[in-house]
């Protein structure tokens, strides 16, 4: 018996079909497409909660055990898990882009080649960055940290948590692949099933067995092995006991990748995966300049961007959805049905952001609470958060931007807006209220640091939402999408 969306309660669809219907009944958005993207959107969103949940409950359990110290080590150590998330993420947004364009006008063939070949390119970048986690993590957290207890805490998580990078990211191939072929329902079980083990694991090795940081990383590793095994099972046999069926199938015929199926992997999916990186990269010089700020600020910083992250879930479903709904009508060559859809996934997402925002900018010291129970330092966590609440905002803008973008091929100008909201604006911005005398070596905390660590956190998401935008109302996506349909070449 394979359990489906329509055998349990759904208070998350029902939430989302709430805020479409609203803007259907005002004409911002057509009901048929909110029903849909809703349908496709809310299995990735609950995904992304569960995911993101259990990113904050590391957060959380190691502050709890050890104190502020351990919550900026694992701080400091995630940009780098971030790396193959970053990378995973580009390559498998060429995947969801190439699926749903196959699967809708093109073959099963062709379905199976973009899988497999996205599979090999991502695991060749991906297992040598985690030989490098593995072999030199202190070297690495240095880089970016300057408290002795909150490197060493870094370092034994990063060295471990490396074992599950080429896993984590191999994971998002399989859960783009199936969102592509109309399925967010099953990547929504097995990645959230996946959450659930990594969670309770880490409170088993970390509170009974007393394990620390490592046990944590430990957690980590095991969820993703998990994951990966069932998606590989799943693809191969085309059904998974309770999930139930496949909607597509890969095959390991000879030859399971091609030249041109690499080039429009990687044409499509580097600047995408250039994009991440430059958001995960940005991570590192940000926290290297909040370090300068003392441990307190540095964990009231990580606990913010936990927070954000977990209000910026919507973004899962709702750019995914997009890419999806978007890719599919542009495989049969409805470039304005495509269009509609981009336009109002773009609005319903942005609204779904400004209603959760809201409810947690309201609750925003008791959320600090959840992470921090020092009454030094809860302040301080709670302003941090709201000010989250606002960045959040802008990401559910440049996210339902970038779903037509990623499903068309046109995949530059999210990255140009993410190299100037986070290189050109917030970074400067940052360092800036770091140091009084701007010369090396003499950096010093001024009254007004804190308040540019707030800006700073509102640029990095409003710039790229700007520059994202911008590109997708222009329309140009439309024609660069007919290179990559199914039957057509670049030439084309």
């Amino acid at each position: 018996m394979a359990f489906r969306p329509e055998s349990i309660p759904n208070p998350i669809r029902w939430l989302l079909l709430a805020v479409g219907v609203l803007l259907a009944r005002v004409g911002v958005v057509d009901r048929r497409r909110a029903e849909r993207t809703t349908d496709l959107a809310w299995p990735r969103i609950v995904t992304g909660i569960a995911r993101m949940s259990k990113s904050a409950a590391d957060v959380a359990m190691v502050g709890v055990a050890l104190g502020p110290a351990a919550i900026g080590g694992v701080g400091l150590a995630t940009p780098y898990w971030g790396l193959a998330f970053a990378v995973g993420g580009g390559i498998a947004g060429a995947t969801i882009g190439l699926v749903s364009q196959r699967y809708s006008g093109g073959t099963a063939r062709g379905v199976s080649l973009a899988v497999t070949t996205s599979a090999v390119v991502v695991a060749t970048v991906t297992v040598p960055l985690a030989a490098l986690y593995w072999t030199a993590p202190d070297l690495l957290i240095r880089l970016v940290g300057d408290d002795a207890a909150s490197i060493a805490f870094g370092a034994d998580y990063l060295r471990v948590v490396a074992l599950g990078v080429p896993f984590a990211a191999l994971n998002l191939i399989g859960s783009r692949t199936l969102v592509g072929a109309d399925d967010a329902w099953t990547p929504m079980m097995l990645r959230a099933g996946g959450a659930v083990v990594n969670v309770a694991l880490n409170a088993v090795l970390i509170f009974v067995l007393e394990m620390g940081v490592v046990g944590a990383a430990i957690g980590t590793v095991v969820a993703n092995v998990v994951v990966l095994a069932a998606f590989v099972v799943g693809f191969t046999r085309g059904r998974l006991p309770l999930i139930g069926a496949f909607p597509v199938t890969v095959s390991l015929a000879w030859p399971p990748i091609t030249v041109g199926e690499v080039r429009d992997v990687v044409s499509i999916g580097t600047p995408l995966a250039l994009t991440n990186v430059a958001r995960r990269g940005a991570q590192f010089p940000m926290l290297a300049i909040v370090a300068l700020f003392g441990p307190n600020v540095l964990a009231a910083y990580v606990v913010a961007r936990r927070v954000r992250d977990l209000m910026d879930t919507p973004g899962w479903g709702f750019s995914l959805a997009s890419s999806s709904l978007v890719g599919q009508e542009l495989g049969t060559g409805d470039e304005r049905d495509a269009d509609s859809y981009g336009r109002e996934v773009l609005w319903f997402g942005t609204s779904v952001y400004l209603v959760s925002g809201a409810l947690v900018f309201v609750f925003a010291e008791q959320v600090g609470r959840v992470f921090v129970d020092d009454p030094s330092i809860l302040p301080l966590v709670t302003t941090f958060i709201a000010v989250a609440c606002v960045s959040v905002v802008f990401r559910g803008v440049s996210g339902g931007a970038t779903g037509p973008l990623r499903a068309s091929g046109d995949t530059r100008w999210p990255f140009y807006g993410q190299v100037l909201g986070l290189y050109v604006a917030a970074l400067p911005v940052a360092l800036a209220g770091a140091i009084s005398i701007p010369l090396p070596g003499l950096a010093s905390v001024t009254p007004l640091g804190i308040e540019a660590l707030y800006a700073a956190l509102i640029l990095e998401t409003l710039v790229p939402a700007v520059v994202t935008y911008h590109r997708f109302a222009s329309g140009h996506w439309k024609a660069i999408s007919r290179s990559y349909r199914p039957g057509s070449s670049a030439s084309d």
